[in-house]
């Protein structure tokens, strides 16, 4: 049976997506729904300043967090079709129809690995931002993303530095106050620091083994990619990629904010949003 347990704030609740898990939400508003995943290691609270402005145009904002980030529950193992299930339970619980399902970065892969692989009548459109799609790591007769060795590297990382690693002004990132504000930043890294390491480390694993090339054929919904050709986290290439693989997909080009134009560009984001979603 599906539980969904409302906290003070009307806007918050918490919705049981299977024994001992539960997965915090942030639900405003009416209208179409626009559920929104967050990119490893965050939360739903990333979109703060995106769901007003969603609801402001009569849209119904639905945030999500993955079990092992935030205010989520941890689990004992996490793997992608774990995922893509309790994104799956989520939409059930809520009774969501009509629903545009927008993925960023970590969140992007689960989002089209979710349309690719169940193919869900309640998901009408798909926006990838900034997504490790189709694989963040290179392989045979594919020249793009992250070298294996390298990957391998930020994976031991997270299991011996973590408080550095999800420090967006750490050695991985290695953003500067000058490209993102020290209010901004540090935001993001108290809600980094929320996540457990294992939702961490299994994270990572999962973007080193995930190759959703053989899927993207699958996904026949009306598809917009956004990314920003100066990333450095998740090259431009894959974005391009992406493009070749899904049939009529969209492409919005950022050229400010690398991996982070929807902290450093939100207007803009903001309202191309608006855009693709209103196609």
């Amino acid at each position: 049976m599906l539980e969904i347990l409302k906290i003070a704030n009307c806007s918050e609740k918490y919705i049981k997506v299977s024994d001992g898990v539960s997965l915090h939400i942030t639900d405003k508003g009416t209208g179409q729904p626009v559920v929104l995943l967050p990119g490893l290691p965050m939360s739903d609270e990333i979109f703060k300043f995106t769901y007003d402005v969603l609801v402001a145009n009569g849209y119904r904002a639905i945030g999500i967090t993955l079990r092992g980030f935030g205010k989520s529950d941890s689990a004992s193992h996490y793997n992608i079709n774990l995922h893509a299930k309790d994104l799956h339970m989520v939409l059930l619980a809520l009774e969501l129809e009509n629903v545009v399902l927008a993925g960023y970065s970590y969140g992007g892969s689960i989002a089209a690995y979710f349309v690719a692989r169940y193919q869900p009548k309640s998901v009408k459109q798909l926006i990838l931002i900034s997504a490790n799609v189709p694989s963040y790591v290179q392989r045979e007769n594919y020249p793009y993303g992250l070298k294996k060795d390298t990957f391998n590297q930020i994976i031991s990382f997270s299991q011996t530095n973590l408080k550095e690693m999800v420090n967006v002004y750490g050695p991985l990132f290695q953003l500067e106050e000058s490209f993102m504000p020290l209010s901004i930043g540090n935001w993001i890294t108290a809600i980094n620091l929320q996540a457990t390491q294992k939702a961490v480390t299994q994270g990572l694993i999962i973007l080193r083994e995930l190759d959703l090339r053989p899927l993207l054929s699958h996904i026949e919904i009306p598809t917009t990619i956004f990314h920003d050709k100066n990333d450095k986290t998740v090259p431009f290439d894959l974005a391009e990629q992406t493009l070749l693989g899904i049939r009529d997909a969209k492409l919005v080009i950022f050229d400010q904010g690398g991996h982070w134009f929807i902290f450093t560009e939100i207007e803009r984001f903001n309202k191309e949003l608006l855009k693709a979603i209103a196609k």
